[in-house]
C-alpha cells in the first residue's frame, strides 16, 4: 500500500468548504473570474468553485463567451487528431461500470499478437493517423510489462508508404517508477491514467477487486511517471460516478501538487462521460448522470482554469457534441475509433469494446465535418519529438509563441492527410480550411507556413517546425 500521506494534497474538506462558499458569491465576483480567466492565466480552486454554482443564463453565456475567446487565443484553429489502440481486454480489476472488468461473463477476451498489433497499426496507417493512444486491461496474462515494450516497438516499426506512426501516447495501469523509465526510453510521448473519481468512498464502491482497489497507488502514479522521466502526463474523470463539481475541484488540487512538486502541471485532462458497457448496469443509470448542459459547462470551466492544458474529446459523444464542444475548449479528439482488441482489422464485435462509441463516422467522415466548421485538423508530434515537453512545453507556449510553431505544423501535417489519404469531398473542403487559416495567421508565420506546405506538396513528408 502507499503511504497515505504521499496524497495529503487530496483534502475533501477543502473542497467541501469552496463549494459551500461559491454559493454566497454574487453576479460581480463571477465577472471578475471571468475577466482574469481572459488575461490566459488560469484560475484558483476557488475561482473554479465559483464557476461551477453559476445557474444564471447571463453570467452561464459569458462563460461559454469567454471560454470560445481563450480557446481561440491560445489554439486557434486547430484540432489534434488520434486513435486510440486497444491491445488487450483482460483484466483482473472489478470496475462495476466497465466491460472489461474481470467477472463480466458477457465480454469476448482477447489479447493481440504482436503481429496483430502491426495490423491494426497498419489500418490505422491507412487511415491517415500519425499518433496512437496505447490501451489495454490491468493485465498480461503471460506475457509481462515487457510485452507492452514490445507493442510499442512494433507500433514503431510499421511503415506504408508515406504513412506511419510518429507519436505512441499510452493509457495503461499504473506502474513502479522504473516501469515508467523503461516506457520513457521506448519513446512515448504522454502517459494518461484516470483516476476515474477522486472521492475516496465513491471510490471504493465502484472498485470492488483487484489491484485498481488501492485508490493510494493509483492516485501517486502520475508521481512516479514524472519520477520516472515522463513530464507529458495527461489526467481525467469518469463523469457520473460522482459529483462533478466535487471532481473537477480535486482535479485542480491535483494538477496543483504537480506544479508545486515537478514544476509541471498535466498536458492534457480527458472528459470521459459514462457510456453503456456490456454487462454492467451501473453503466446504463450512472449514479451522478452528466446532462448535456452541465457537459458543456466542464469543458468551459476546465478551458478557464487551465488554459495551455489539452483538453480531450472521445468518441464516446455523439458528433453533435464534438462539434459544440470544440469551441469552448476542446483541443484534441479521436477519430474513426474502435475500442476492441482487433476492432479496425476485423468487424466490430461490440461484446468485446468497453463502451459504446457515440460517434461511429470514420476519419474521413471526421475531417471533412472539421474542416466544413472551420477548424484545422492536426496530425502534428513534433513538440515530442523536438523536445517541446513538460516544463519546456510550458515556457513556450505560455508566452504565446507555441502558436507560431503549432499553427504551420497543422497546417503541414493536414495536407499530408488531404494528399495522401483524404476523399474528393474531404480534400476540398480541407482546402478551403487551410486557406482561410492561412488568411488570418500574420505575414511572418504564413511563410513558414506556405514554405512547409510546398514541401509537402512537392513530395516530402514530416516537415517539422
Amino acid at each position: 500500500m502507499t503511504d497515505v500521506s504521499a496524497v495529503a494534497w487530496l483534502d475533501e474538506t477543502i473542497i467541501a468548504d469552496a463549494l459551500r462558499q461559491a454559493e454566497t458569491k454574487d453576479p460581480a465576483h463571477v465577472s471578475s473570474i471571468l475577466d482574469k480567466a481572459r488575461q490566459l492565466k488560469g484560475l484558483n480552486l476557488e475561482d473554479v468553485a465559483a464557476l461551477s454554482a453559476v445557474t444564471d443564463p447571463e453570467l452561464l453565456a459569458a462563460m461559454f463567451e469567454a471560454a470560445r475567446f481563450v480557446k481561440d487565443e491560445i489554439y486557434g484553429q486547430r484540432i489534434v487528431f488520434f486513435a486510440p489502440l486497444y491491445f488487450s481486454n483482460i483484466c483482473l480489476n472489478e470496475c462495476v461500470y466497465c466491460a472489461f472488468r474481470k467477472s463480466n461473463q458477457d465480454l469476448v477476451r482477447k489479447i493481440l499478437s504482436l503481429q496483430e498489433v502491426a495490423e491494426e497499426t497498419a489500418a490505422l496507417v491507412d487511415q491517415g493517423h500519425k499518433r496512437v493512444l496505447l490501451i489495454a486491461g490491468e493485465a498480461f496474462p503471460d506475457k509481462g510489462f515487457q510485452y507492452l515494450l514490445d507493442a510499442i516497438a512494433a507500433i514503431y516499426a510499421v511503415k506504408r508508404d508515406n504513412g506511419e506512426i510518429r507519436r505512441i501516447n499510452v493509457n495503461v495501469a499504473p506502474l513502479a517508477v522504473e516501469q515508467f523509465r523503461a516506457l520513457k526510453e521506448a519513446g512515448i510521448g504522454t502517459y494518461q491514467l484516470f483516476q476515474e473519481t477522486y472521492h475516496r468512498q465513491t471510490y471504493a464502491e465502484v472498485h470492488i477487486g483487484g489491484k485498481k482497489t488501492d485508490f493510494d497507488w493509483r492516485v501517486t502514479a502520475i508521481d512516479r511517471a514524472m519520477q520516472g522521466g515522463i513530464d507529458d502526463v495527461g489526467l481525467g474523470v469518469l463523469l457520473g460516478l460522482y459529483d462533478w463539481r466535487f471532481e473537477i475541484l480535486a482535479l485542480m488540487q491535483h494538477i496543483a501538487h504537480l506544479e508545486q512538486t515537478f514544476g509541471v502541471g498535466c498536458h492534457t485532462i480527458s472528459v470521459p462521460r459514462i457510456e453503456p458497457a456490456v454487462g454492467s448496469e451501473m453503466s446504463e443509470h450512472p449514479p451522478h448522470a452528466i446532462s448535456d448542459f452541465d457537459f458543456k459547462k466542464i469543458v468551459a470551466i476546465l478551458r478557464l482554469a487551465v488554459p495551455y492544458t489539452g483538453i480531450i474529446m472521445s468518441t464516446r459523444e455523439t458528433p453533435e457534441m464534438r462539434r459544440e464542444t470544440l469551441a469552448l475548449g476542446v483541443s484534441q479528439i479521436s477519430g474513426g475509433s474502435r475500442t476492441d482488441p482487433g476492432g479496425y482489422t476485423h468487424a466490430e464485435a461490440e461484446d468485446a469494446s468497453q463502451f459504446t462509441r457515440g460517434d461511429h463516422r470514420c476519419l474521413d467522415e471526421v475531417v471533412k465535418d472539421i474542416s466544413e466548421l472551420g477548424y484545422i485538423p492536426s496530425f502534428c508530434t513534433a513538440c515530442y519529438r523536438l523536445g517541446r515537453t513538460g516544463k519546456d512545453f510550458m515556457d513556450v507556449a505560455k508566452p504565446g509563441l507555441i502558436r507560431e510553431m503549432c499553427g504551420p505544423n497543422a497546417l503541414s501535417t493536414f495536407v499530408e492527410y488531404l494528399e495522401d489519404y483524404a476523399s474528393p469531398e474531404t480534400a476540398e473542403a480541407g482546402e478551403h480550411a487551410i486557406k482561410q487559416e492561412l488568411d488570418r495567421m500574420t505575414p511572418k508565420t504564413r511563410r513558414y507556413s506556405e514554405t512547409m506546405i510546398k514541401k509537402v506538396r512537392g513530395g516530402k513528408r514530416d516537415v517539422l517546425r
